[in-house]
């Protein structure tokens, strides 16, 4: 009973980061601009990492979202302007990631505080940290279900990805940046690749099981948490794409 008061915000916010995310993972993956989650995560990290390091964690949020938001500024207006522009968003996620090592290069604490930035670890997150994240997801997902299909154009574009700067700028905080870059893609290119049932409903689902998985992994067996997530939502992920793939050229 113990454990379950214990962890329990921790699996309620699982289930909402797979929520929110799949939301944006399809819709990213059939745009086929599948780094544009990782590349505006980690120039948000950026924020993140010059509130630690000169600010002593003073206005992170503050921070996070105003480098998210210019990211998704960015790459929206590179979809429609620039040609080869997963090149150009690969380059915006090497940008972050160097500046990141370059602000905490002088940090006694840079790797840890980097390692934390990658990956964080969701097992033990307060009811309130759950709180504030659930008051983020569900008016930005109501924007996505409502609003968002009845756009058209620029405003199409920016409300999907200021909605994501959003999204990420609360998730890299809880997660890092690398377990949101695989919530974002892993559940969604499953629910893609099969054809039983709707791509999101799958997703959900899909995600959900595997990183309730992950975190019982993580905590049975002492294992880092987002890493954890990560390798199982990745892992299973890929199996079932190479199963639907040798199947469909079987038949």
């Amino acid at each position: 009973m113990q454990l379950i008061e214990l962890l329990w915000p921790a699996f309620v916010l699982a289930i909402l980061l797979v929520y929110i995310h799949t939301i944006f993972g399809v819709e990213i993956i059939k745009r086929g601009v599948i780094f544009t989650d990782l590349a505006i995560g980690q120039i948000a990290a950026v924020g993140m990492a010059l509130s630690v390091a000169f600010l002593d964690g003073a206005y992170q949020t503050p921070l996070t979202l105003l480098f998210a938001v210019m990211a998704a500024v960015v790459i929206a207006w590179a979809t429609k302007k620039v040609q080869n522009v997963e090149a150009f968003i690969g380059l915006l996620y090497a940008l972050g990631i160097s500046s990141i090592m370059l602000v905490l290069a002088k940090s006694a604490e840079g790797m840890e505080l980097f390692s934390k930035l990658s990956a964080a670890d969701i097992l033990f997150t307060s009811s309130d940290d759950l709180s504030v994240d659930a008051m983020i997801y569900i008016p930005i997902s109501l924007v996505m279900f409502f609003i968002y299909p009845r756009t058209k154009g620029v405003i199409k574009e920016l409300v999907f990805f200021i909605m994501l700067a959003f999204t990420v700028t609360s998730s890299v905080q809880s997660a890092g940046v690398l377990v949101v870059f695989a919530l974002l893609i892993a559940p969604a290119y499953a629910g893609i690749m099969q054809k039983r049932f709707k791509p999101l409903s799958f997703a959900w689902g899909f995600g959900s099981l595997s990183i309730i998985v992950a975190l019982f992994a993580s905590y049975h067996l002492d294992l880092p948490t987002g890493y954890t997530i990560i390798f199982v939502t990745v892992f299973s992920s890929l199996v079932l794409v190479v199963y639907r793939s040798v199947m469909r050229t079987q038949s």
